[in-house]
């Protein structure tokens, strides 16, 4: 791959941690409540679910990609459309995002509530559906073997995902009355996740295909 390529990559999936998801509200809901100990496990149990998605997605991506370059394009312009799809759900979404709606979870040990964070995170479909839609506008037949550059492409998010939902972890877990409960900030939020995600979308249908 290359090194222009990874850092587009890098920038474009930073910017996207950055915008809280339903593994930072999760992670935010233990931290919350049972402190930043719990949060930060439950990071570690998060990041273990996406790179199940993350080998599973590298498996799938290649065996579409050995029948051809259309189907190559096919996922492309599905994934695109998905996001787009994700971007309108999202702007027209009436959640406000309050405490209220974040599931609040009992005390437990640590290795519980590492294994059901993994659970949570393996048995969530969006997270499939996002890397499948996401990972194909960075990656080419061309580059070399799509199974290496999709799991290239995984470490390089998961880690990047550790690091962001770590901060969210130790952000919810000292100042929580500043981070939940706000409409006004969730619909923000919203807005600005809905209108990325769309403008993502359409910037990857005028993507070049790759190259046989």
């Amino acid at each position: 791959m290359e090194f222009s390529t990874i850092w587009l990559f890098v920038i474009a999936a930073a910017t996207l941690l950055i915008i809280p998801g339903p593994a930072v509200f999760y992670i935010m809901a233990r931290s919350i409540d049972q402190g930043k100990k719990a949060g930060l496990v439950s990071v570690l149990g998060v990041s273990l679910g996406g790179s199940v998605h993350v080998l599973a997605g590298a498996i799938g991506i290649s065996a579409i990609l050995m029948t051809s370059a259309t189907a190559f394009n096919i996922v492309k312009y599905l994934g695109a459309a998905y996001l787009i799809y994700l971007g309108c759900k999202t702007l027209f979404s009436t959640s406000d995002g309050t405490t209220s709606e974040i599931p609040k979870a009992p005390h437990e040990k640590s290795l519980k509530i590492f294994c059901q964070s993994a659970i949570v995170e393996v048995m969530n479909p969006k997270t499939a559906l996002f890397f499948l839609a996401f990972f194909p506008q960075f990656i080419s037949p061309s580059a070399g073997s799509v199974t290496v550059q999709f799991l290239l492409l995984g470490t390089i998010f998961l880690i990047l995902a550790f690091i962001s939902d770590g901060l969210y972890a130790i952000l919810a877990a000292s100042i929580r009355k500043r981070i939940v409960g706000s409409k006004a900030s969730s619909k923000l939020v919203n807005r600005i996740t809905g209108y990325f995600y769309i403008i993502l979308g359409v910037f990857s249908t005028f993507a070049s295909p790759p190259k046989t």
